[in-house]
This record gives structure tokens, C-alpha cells and sequence, in this order.
């Protein structure tokens, strides 16, 4: 024989409306804005080449296979590595993006990536930066 049973507790929700995605605020007192997309893409590109490197990773095809992207989304996020250094740090230390789009995109980087000359590179790069 089964008995049923009941369980009483409090329950709170805080109806915020349909498809609402707003995050409660964090106690860590964060910068305000977002670190830039380029940024994280460059950080993926060092990581990237870190993992080859150490022969986690047997290559660039793998990786594109385990971070399901295709192979040419790879190669785009890791030809950043063709980028003078100086470039990469700046990238990696890009200030904030406080609202609307990032200043900096992938696609205005592609084509300095290609100069071999760091120099030209850098040139370019004076030019992009606001």
C-alpha cells in the first residue's frame, strides 16, 4: 500500500516577461562594456597554437573538427598568429567595447595578416586603430 505525501515550501520567480535574457547583477563589481570579439578570437589563435605546439593536437584539422567550425573559420582565427607581436598584444588589450559594434573586426585584420613585412603591418594597423 502507497501513502501519498505532500511537500510545502516556498518558491520565488521573478517574472522579468517572455524571452527576457537579463543576467542578475554579479557582486564582483565588473568593468562595464565587453572585451571585444577580436580580442578572443586572438586569445583563441595563441591557445590554438599552443595545443599544436605541445602535440595535444595533431592539427588544424582536428581542431577545427573539435571545436566544430570548418576548416577555413580556422584558418582565418589563425592566420591573427601572422600579426607582428606588438599587434597581437594591442589586440589582446583592446579596451572595452561599451555598446553597439566592436571597432576592430576580423575582417579588417585579414588583409594585414597577409604582408609579410611588419613594418607595412604595422603602418596598416596605426591607420585601423581609432
Amino acid at each position: 500500500m502507497t501513502s501519498a505525501f505532500t511537500i510545502e515550501c516556498r518558491v520565488h520567480f521573478k517574472n522579468r516577461g517572455r524571452g527576457s535574457r537579463k543576467r542578475p547583477p554579479s557582486d564582483r563589481g565588473s568593468e562595464a562594456g565587453r572585451v571585444p570579439r577580436i580580442s578572443h578570437l586572438m586569445a583563441l589563435a595563441l591557445r590554438f597554437d599552443e595545443l599544436i605546439r605541445s602535440g595535444q593536437v595533431t592539427g588544424y584539422a582536428e581542431l577545427a573538427r573539435l571545436g566544430h567550425v570548418s576548416r577555413a573559420r580556422l584558418s582565418q582565427i589563425v592566420s591573427l598568429l601572422c600579426l607582428a607581436p606588438d599587434i597581437q598584444e594591442e589586440i589582446l588589450f583592446l579596451p572595452r567595447t561599451l555598446k553597439g559594434r566592436d571597432p576592430i573586426q576580423l575582417r579588417h585584420l585579414l588583409p594585414i595578416t597577409v604582408l609579410p613585412d611588419w613594418r607595412k603591418q604595422k603602418t596598416r594597423w596605426k591607420s585601423l586603430v581609432p
